[in-house]
């Protein structure tokens, strides 16, 4: 019979343990995105885009991302990567677009290798992607419907020293 209650109190243990844990992983999502930090480039014939991550608190990290060609600056943004409660949000805003207000991609799959944010609404990107390649490499991808098509962009990074 103690056998039978002591079995009984370490399950019941270990399952409001187990149910902690899950509650906590799902507030620290940002953590899944910590591979994002650090200095970014895509080098290509049609100018350099760059990308640079850093950590704001334990839940905000934030982004500058341009892309120059020669020595015009074509697309300038910030980003936002905010964990409010369990939801974790990607704020772009893009300078000349959306009359410079923030636009807000919500978190649809997360893992440890890849980020995937959408935005239904938006007219162009609908979703985000970020693929963790390894520790120096992965590909940032903005897709959707343009101008009534389907469309992809797909930038493969690698980290600046």
């Amino acid at each position: 019979m103690k056998n039978k209650i002591a079995l009984l109190v370490f399950l019941v243990a270990f399952s409001a343990c187990k149910k902690v844990d899950s509650e906590a992983n799902e507030k620290d999502k940002i953590k899944l995105a910590h591979w994002l930090l650090g200095n970014w480039e895509d080098k290509s014939v049609d100018g350099s885009l760059t990308e640079n991550w850093s950590k704001v608190n334990d839940s905000t990290y934030q982004a500058t991302s341009h892309f120059i060609k020669l020595k015009d600056t074509l697309h300038y943004e910030t980003i936002r990567l905010q964990q409010k409660g369990e939801t974790l949000t990607y704020i772009a805003t893009v300078q000349g677009q959306n009359d410079d207000k923030p636009v807000a991609f919500n978190l649809i799959t997360a893992t440890d290798k890849q980020l995937v944010f959408e935005n239904l609404k938006n007219d162009y990107p609908q979703k985000i992607s970020y693929t963790h390649i390894s520790k120096d490499s992965l590909v940032a991808e903005i897709s959707g419907i343009q101008q009534g098509k389907a469309s992809s962009e797909k930038y493969k990074m690698g980290k600046r020293k």
